[in-house]
C-alpha cells in the first residue's frame, strides 16, 4: 500500500524551496502527497531556528502529536531542517515520539532514511555536515509560475544575533552551469519567474574565489549568474533574496539595473539604522554605507522598490538608536519590512549580552515601525492609481476566488477580474483604478 506524506514548513523561502524539492523526491520514490495532516502516514516538519518563536511553534505542534502517536503507533513523525541541525538528539529526548531527525545537510537522503524508518528502524538522527546536498535537493512543481532555485547555502558573516552559520554551515555555492541547467528545467515545466535563493546570495561564488586566491572586492560572481539566467529563453522575470550590503558592489548594481529580466524590487536586510547597534551586530557596514547602496540603485532605476528586515530591542538599543532606525527606514522608503522583536539564540555572541530592552518596549517599537510602514505603503501604492502596469498572472486570489491576483515588476500585489483569454503565467497590462496599503486594484486592458 502506498504511504502518504504531508510536509509542514516553517520559516524562510529557502525552507519552502527545500520542502518543494523534498515533496518532488518523495513522489518520485512512490510516496503520495496529501494536503491534510490527518490523511498522512508520514508527517514531516521542516523547521526554522532563526527566531525563538518559530522553534516554540514546532515544539508545541509536534508535542501535541504524542496523543496521535498513541492512537496511531504506525504513523511516522519527522523533524527536519534547521531545528534538527541545531538540536539533534535533544529533540528525541524532549519528544520521544519523533521517529527521525534530519539536519540541513542530509535532507537529500530523506527517501533512504524513510525507507529504513518504515522497516522499523526508528529514532534516527542524521545531522552530519557535508556539501552533497548542493544541487541534489532539487525539484519543481509543474505549472507553478515562480520557481525557487537554491544557488548557495550557508553564511560566513557570523552576525552576533544570527544562528544561520551554525545550522546552515559555511557558504557553499553551486557551479553556475548546474544552476542554469535547473533554470532551463523549471522553465520547461512552466515557470516564468525565477527566484534565486541564498542566505547571503550576493556572496555567491566568493568563498570559492577566496579558496583559489582569486578574490577581488570589485568582482561579483552573482552578477555573472544574473547575466546567465537573464539569457535563458523563456525566463520572463528574475528575483532573488537575500543580499548583504557588504557585497552590493558596482558590478552587482550595474547588473540589476541594466539586465531587462531582473525585477525592480529588492529585499535588503537593514537590521538597524544605528551605527552603534550595527557594530554590535557585526553587520560590517554603517547606515551611510547602506543608504549609498540604495541611492546608487535609485539613481539608475528610480522605480526600484525596497523591502527589508529589522530587529527592534537588540541588547543596548536606546531610544536614540531606535529613532536612527526610523530615520533610515524613512530615507530608504521601505514600504514593507519583516520586523522582529529581538530574542537571544543560544550559541550566538549576542546571547552573551544582557537582553536589557523590556518586552513591552520591544512591542511598542515594533508597532511604531508597523505604523510607519503602513503610511509609506499607502503613499507608495497611491502613486500607481491611473497608471498601467505589467502584471504576471498567478491565478485566483486567495481571498476572493472571483478575482485573479498577480504581481508587478516592483512586487506589488495586483487584483483584477479574470478573463477567459488570460492563463496562469501570462503577462498582462492592468490599468490601476484604486489602491490600499497592501494591494493595487485594476482592470485588464
Amino acid at each position: 500500500m502506498t504511504k502518504t506524506f504531508h510536509i509542514r514548513t516553517y520559516g524562510c523561502q529557502m525552507n519552502e524551496r527545500d520542502s518543494e524539492a523534498l515533496a518532488c523526491m518523495l513522489r518520485e520514490c512512490g510516496y503520495r502527497q496529501v494536503m491534510a495532516e490527518e490523511e498522512a502516514d508520514i508527517l514531516l516538519f521542516n523547521t526554522c531556528s532563526v527566531r525563538e518563536q518559530a522553534e516554540r511553534k514546532v515544539f508545541g505542534k509536534v508535542g501535541i502529536l504524542k496523543k496521535l502517536k498513541r492512537r496511531r503507533p504506525d504513523i511516522i513523525i519527522g523533524v527536519i531542517g534547521c531545528m534538527a541541525q541545531n538540536y539533534g538528539r535533544k529533540i528525541l529526548d524532549e519528544l520521544p515520539h519523533v521517529d527521525l531527525v534530519v539536519g540541513t545537510d542530509r535532507m537529500h537522503l530523506l527517501p533512504e532514511i524513510l525507507q529504513d524508518v518504515c522497516t522499523g528502524q526508528r529514532g534516527q538522527v542524521h545531522t552530519e555536515p557535508g556539501t552533497e546536498v548542493l544541487g541534489k535537493l532539487r525539484g519543481h512543481e509543474p505549472g507553478r509560475v515562480s520557481a525557487f532555485i537554491s544557488v548557495m547555502r550557508g553564511c560566513n558573516q557570523f552576525c552576533t544575533y544570527c544562528i544561520v552559520p551554525y545550522v546552515r554551515g559555511r557558504e557553499k555555492s553551486r557551479p553556475l552551469p548546474d544552476i542554469v541547467r535547473e533554470v532551463e528545467e523549471v522553465v520547461a515545466q512552466g515557470a516564468r519567474e525565477i527566484f534565486l535563493l541564498g542566505q547571503n546570495v550576493t556572496a555567491y561564488g566568493l568563498a570559492e574565489l577566496r579558496d583559489q586566491g582569486e578574490y577581488r572586492p570589485d568582482v561579483s560572481p552573482f552578477a555573472d549568474l544574473l547575466l546567465a539566467v537573464n539569457e535563458v529563453e523563456g525566463v520572463e522575470r528574475i528575483r532573488f533574496t537575500s543580499p548583504h550590503p557588504r557585497f552590493m558592489n558596482q558590478a552587482f548594481i550595474e547588473s540589476i539595473t541594466t539586465l531587462p529580466k531582473v525585477c525592480e524590487s529588492l529585499h535588503v536586510p537593514l537590521q538597524s539604522g544605528s551605527d552603534r547597534i550595527l557594530k554590535a551586530m557585526r553587520r560590517g557596514y554603517t547606515s551611510e554605507d547602506f543608504m549609498a547602496c540604495i541611492q546608487a540603485i535609485r539613481e539608475r532605476q528610480p522605480e526600484f522598490t525596497f523591502t527589508t528586515d529589522v530587529i527592534v530591542g537588540f541588547p543596548g538599543e536606546t531610544p536614540e538608536d531606535f529613532e536612527a532606525t526610523r530615520r533610515v527606514m524613512d530615507a530608504a522608503g521601505f514600504e514593507m519590512a519583516y520586523i522582529f522583536k529581538y530574542s537571544p539564540r543560544s550559541g550566538t555572541k549576542a546571547a552573551e549580552m544582557a537582553d536589557d530592552v523590556p518586552r513591552a518596549l520591544k512591542e511598542e517599537r515594533n508597532q511604531i515601525l508597523l505604523q510607519d510602514l503602513e503610511r509609506r505603503s499607502a503613499a507608495g501604492n497611491d502613486v500607481y492609481i491611473g497608471r498601467t502596469v505589467e502584471v504576471l498572472a498567478e491565478g485566483p486570489s486567495k481571498r476572493n476566488v472571483e478575482r485573479w491576483a498577480g504581481r508587478t515588476r516592483t512586487n506589488k500585489v495586483c487584483i483584477f477580474p479574470p478573463a477567459k483569454s488570460i492563463q496562469v503565467g501570462d503577462l498582462v497590462q492592468v490599468h490601476i483604478e484604486r489602491a490600499t496599503p497592501n494591494s493595487l486594484f485594476g482592470e485588464v486592458l
